[in-house]
């Protein structure tokens, strides 16, 4: 039987460190993400067609979902071996620097390719630095959490994620609105293309100060002195999660899955989607207004054959409307904690994921122009409000699934190579293949992407049938390997 012991760090240190940090690292991910969209197909990959400069913006995007597992496999051998703290404290800070660094970083007008490259090199940090991230808070989160409140607990990290997104936004939305504009301010300025999407990626310094002032306070968990105590150890943790527990790399990853499209689809994809001109008249003004404004040819009948319609929302009032499916997002997280604590995770998540695979079939009924253009905008405001609770009811369960997966002399590694790997087979690729989808057919094809995101809510339903229930996971008795002979 194990003993109850006070927790190593107070319950406010523990939240405020695994939901300040968290909450860091999804800002300057977010901030990247939004630029993404908005001005690095224009600043850094101008190939002179919409489509082709986006996808190049998104691969760049997708390029860091598969720096994620090296990040993992890294900051994962480094937590397991050392410690949760000092690996937290690392990750934090090279996400910072890179992504302050992408805030100076010099245009394609100004040094052309080499631009894209070390825009690439910088994403790639950023990938490198949020595969450790999100397992360590985690940890941090569910080790020393309360008997019974485990996946409570676990919400609070996972808070994060809707945090950064709605100040990385509103950031993003305060400065466009700021700046001067010849037009409507819900459109970008000049001086937002210009200089103005700067100013987020550098006050991520200020940020993670703060993030470095609340992680440098805490201390290691009793589960983790524990395992050093019973010297469980593991010279190479990497080994023994692949070798002892390969089964669970599998499921974890595979869970991960349908999370992690929804959620890039209800972000990146929408916002694509939802900002790009309704007509092929209006897109061809503004495309050839921007051939002019930089001395190339504009070719008329190039752009028509390539053209496929969005919604046609300005860039504020689209964004807006996410923040408010975004909030939905964050109160959907943290109710699910309770919930997994008292049904469980799997039930919980069984049927979540259910409910994503029929949200998927639903895409046409939301996201094509009504008839009424009045109830355009309710329909699609209803789809984000869906979308995004059904995220935060999927998501919020994961900051203590994943880690009780695994015993504790391999549970950073483990957790975090499901967790990362399952980005790149989701997150990476779903902006690519949901901008390609849409491009299908005369007058776009978001049904395509709503199917893709049920065919991608398969695997993730039978993993969770194939996975036992983890909520009595006892984190003292299993602490690895060695600890089972020795006990």
């Amino acid at each position: 039987m194990s003993t109850s012991t006070a927790p190593a760090n107070p319950r406010s240190r523990v939240i405020t460190a695994s939901l300040v940090g968290t909450t860091i690292e999804f800002y300057d991910f977010y901030a990247y993400a939004t630029a993404a969209v908005l001005v690095f197909p224009v600043l850094f990959f101008p190939t002179g067609n919409d489509t082709t400069s986006l996808l190049a913006s998104f691969g760049v995007f997708g390029a860091a979902m598969v720096a994620r597992p090296v990040g993992a496999m890294v900051f994962g051998h480094f937590g397991d071996r050392f410690g949760r703290k000092a690996t937290l404290v690392a990750s934090l800070l090279t996400m910072g620097i890179a992504t302050f660094l992408i805030g100076v970083l010099p245009t394609y007008q100004q040094i052309g390719w080499v631009a894209a490259l070390l825009l690439l090199i910088l994403r790639l940090a950023q990938g490198f630095a949020l595969g450790g991230e999100w397992s360590g808070a985690a940890l941090v989160a569910t080790e020393n959490a309360p008997k019974g409140k485990r996946a409570w607990y676990g919400t609070f990290p996972q808070l994060g994620a809707p945090l950064g997104f709605i100040i990385a936004n509103f950031l993003f939305l305060a400065i466009n609105w700021l700046l001067p504009h010849a037009e409507n301010p819900a459109l970008k300025s000049e001086a937002f293309l210009s200089w103005g999407w700067r100013i987020p990626f550098l006050f991520s310094a200020v940020m993670v100060v703060i993030g470095l002032w609340v992680r440098l306070k805490l201390v290691e968990s009793d589960t983790f002195k524990k395992a050093e105590q019973k010297g469980v150890i593991r010279r190479l943790p990497l080994a023994t999660v692949f070798r002892h527990h390969w089964k669970q790399l599998i499921l974890g990853t595979f869970i991960m899955l349908a999370t992690y499209v929804l959620f890039y689809l209800m972000t990146n994809f929408t916002l694509a989607y939802g900002t790009k001109a309704a007509s092929l008249e209006t897109a061809s003004a503004a495309a050839q207004a921007a051939a002019e404004a930089t001395g190339k040819e504009f070719d008329a009948a190039a752009f028509a054959a390539a053209f496929y319609p969005g919604l046609g929302f300005g860039y504020t009032d689209f964004v807006l409307m996410q923040i408010i499916g975004v909030v939905f997002f964050g109160v959907f997280t943290m109710l699910s904690g309770p919930i997994a604590d008292t049904v469980g995770r799997r039930k919980l998540l069984l049927w979540v994921t259910g409910l994503i695979i029929v949200f998927g079939l639903t895409f046409n009924a939301f996201l094509l122009p009504a008839l009424d253009p009045k109830f355009t905008g309710a329909l699609v405001q209803a789809f984000l409000v869906f979308g995004f609770m059904l995220m935060g009811a999927t998501f919020g369960p994961m900051g203590a699934l994943l880690p009780e997966l695994f015993p504790t002399n391999v549970r950073y590694s483990g957790s975090a190579i499901a967790y990362n790997v399952s980005s790149i087979l989701g997150a990476a690729v779903a902006p690519l293949i949901a901008v390609w989808l849409w491009s299908l057919g005369e007058n776009g094809s978001p049904w395509l992407v709503g199917l893709y995101l049920s065919v991608m809510g398969v695997p993730t339903f039978v993993a969770l049938i194939l996975t036992p229930e983890t909520k009595d996971h006892d984190y003292e008795e299993d602490l690895g390997l060695a600890a089972a002979v020795e006990l």
